[in-house]
C-alpha cells in the first residue's frame, strides 16, 4: 500500500511538471509589445542626437540626457515584463482615466477597448491595474507637451486622449501660476477616434468633478 501511495505522489508531480512548464513557453516576448518598439526608437534616435554632438531644438544636453535616463528605464520596465502603467493625480481635481474593465464578461460586451474611470485628486490607480492614459477636457491645456522625444515641447488643448507607455508611472499636476497641467513623463501619445476604440467626449473639467471617483487606486 505505502509503494502504491508513493507512486501516486510521483505521478502527481510529474503530471504538475507536465502543466506547469508551457506557462513558461508561452510567455509572451517583450520585443513584441508595440509600447517597447515605440520606446526603443525614441531611445535609439536620442542617443543618435547625443553621439553626434548635435542638439535637439529646443533643448539643452542635460535636458537630452535626462530624457534618455526616462526612456531607458521605461525600456527596461517593459523587459522586465511589467505590463502595466500607473497614474497618479496630484491636479487638485477629479480627472478620468483609462484602463480595461474588470473582467472578461464586460470586455466582451463593451463598445470601446478602454473603460473611462474617475480618480480623485491625492490618489493613484491600484498597482497592477493598467492605466493606459488620461483624458483632457475641452477647456484644460497642458504645458510644454510633446509627443516625440526629439520634437520641441508646445501647448496642447483638448478633448484629447493622451495614451501612456506600460511600464509608465504618469504624474498629473496643476501649475499654479498658469493652471495648466504638467505630465512628468518625457513624452505622450495623443490619441483620436480613428487611431483607437476609446471613448473621446467633448466635455469640460466642470463635468468630470460632477463624477464619482471609480477608478481602482491606492491612497496617497
Amino acid at each position: 500500500m505505502k509503494i502504491w501511495k508513493s507512486l501516486l505522489i510521483v505521478l502527481m508531480i510529474v503530471a504538475n511538471l507536465a502543466f506547469a512548464q508551457p506557462s513558461f513557453a508561452d510567455r509572451p516576448k517583450f520585443s513584441k509589445n508595440p509600447d517597447y518598439i515605440e520606446v526603443t526608437k525614441a531611445l535609439n534616435e536620442l542617443t543618435q542626437t547625443k553621439d553626434a554632438q548635435t542638439q535637439a531644438e529646443g533643448f539643452t544636453p542635460e535636458e537630452i540626457q535626462q530624457k534618455i535616463d526616462e526612456l531607458a528605464f521605461q525600456k527596461y520596465a517593459l523587459e522586465t515584463g511589467i505590463n502595466w502603467g500607473q497614474c497618479e493625480n496630484q491636479t487638485g481635481n477629479t480627472i478620468a482615466v483609462y484602463g480595461k474593465r474588470p473582467n472578461s464578461e464586460e470586455n466582451e460586451d463593451a463598445i470601446y477597448d478602454n473603460g473611462l474611470y474617475f480618480l480623485a485628486d491625492g490618489q493613484s490607480t491600484k498597482n497592477n491595474w493598467d492605466c493606459d492614459g488620461i483624458y483632457l477636457p475641452n477647456d484644460v491645456k497642458v504645458a510644454n507637451f510633446t509627443s516625440n522625444p526629439n520634437g520641441q515641447g508646445e501647448e496642447l488643448t483638448g478633448s484629447a486622449a493622451l495614451k501612456i507607455l506600460d511600464g509608465t508611472q504618469l504624474v498629473i499636476k496643476t501649475n499654479p501660476d498658469t493652471a495648466a497641467i504638467e505630465l512628468n513623463v518625457p513624452t505622450v501619445k495623443v490619441l483620436n477616434s480613428k487611431e483607437a476604440n476609446w471613448f473621446i467626449p467633448d466635455i469640460s473639467q466642470a463635468l468630470i468633478d460632477t463624477r464619482v471617483p471609480n477608478a481602482p487606486s491606492n491612497q496617497s
